[in-house]
């Protein structure tokens, strides 16, 4: 079985979004990814050099990692988003609902991005994909 029909996923809808946040400024590459398997159910852009899905798979771990570590501190909270900032890249992580089942990893180059900007528009784009 597929992930886009375990997760109610529809193709074209997905890619659509995932094209959209592809024109975000300064966008290298975007995947929608299962947190607990790391498996990209789309993705767009990246490079011969900076390949989508590796990274979104390693990007998993931390997600798995900061889970982990609110579960042991006993926090009652959700993660909202997660950004790491790298000497020429951004690196954005955002949640589909609160479950924590599926999020957007968005890659920005800094050069040509606006951070601000780039997590707004993200945000937008995140609400609008259903499971």
């Amino acid at each position: 079985v597929s992930p886009h029909v375990e997760l109610g996923l529809e193709g074209p809808l997905v890619q659509a979004a995932l094209e959209e946040a592809l024109d975000i400024d300064g966008a290298v590459g975007v995947a929608l990814v299962h947190a607990h398997s790391g498996m990209t159910l789309g993705e767009a852009g990246g490079s011969a050099s900076f390949k989508m899905e590796a990274a979104a798979a390693m990007a998993t771990d931390l997600v798995r990692a900061k889970l982990k570590g609110m579960s042991t501190l006993k926090l009652d909270d959700t993660i909202e988003d997660i950004m790491i900032t790298l000497g020429k890249q951004y690196h954005l992580i955002c949640f589909l609902g609160a479950a924590h089942e599926v999020f957007v990893y968005l890659v920005l180059n800094r050069e040509h991005a606006n951070l601000g900007m780039a997590r707004h528009q993200l945000t937008k784009i995140a609400r609008r994909i259903r499971l």
